[in-house]
């Protein structure tokens, strides 16, 4: 079975209705029929819910807030030992915190990590499910 960890990236661009967003469409619906598994940790949930509301509105964030939990995605809460692999990537790469925990999620399922971050393909042992453009 498909698995993949989304990442806030993945997220804004769907939410946005970019062209990655069919992208992600299809993995949601693949999660939704049984045919894929998907992960997010709780810390990109947040992050998407800020941003949200800094950059659009407190009704978008909301409404994000309120239907996060029905994505066909497993939403997990870091342990203190992920908060430290977490930092541990921060520290390393050049990365932004919440990014950290989206590819410490997706090194502890083995899996790749959907994304079009350019900052992400700095880390190493972390393999990409790449939808964003083309390197210039």
């Amino acid at each position: 079975m498909k698995t993949r960890v989304l990442d806030t990236w993945a997220i804004l661009e769907w939410i946005g209705g970019r062209q990655p967003a069919t992208v992600v469409a299809q993995l949601l619906a693949e999660a939704e029929a049984g045919t894929a598994r998907l992960f997010m940790s709780a810390i990109n949930v947040g992050e998407v819910y800020y941003f949200l509301r800094k950059n659009h509105s407190e009704e978008l964030a909301t409404s994000w807030r309120e239907s996060a939990g029905t994505l066909p995605a497993t939403i997990e809460a870091p342990t203190v030992e992920k908060i430290w692999e977490a930092a541990l990537l921060k520290g390393r790469y050049p990365i932004a915190y919440a990014d950290a925990f989206a590819a410490a999620l997706a090194q502890k399922h083995r899996c790749p990590l959907v994304t079009g971050d350019p900052e992400l393909r700095s880390v190493a042992d972390l393999e990409l499910d790449w939808i964003g453009r083309a390197p210039a």
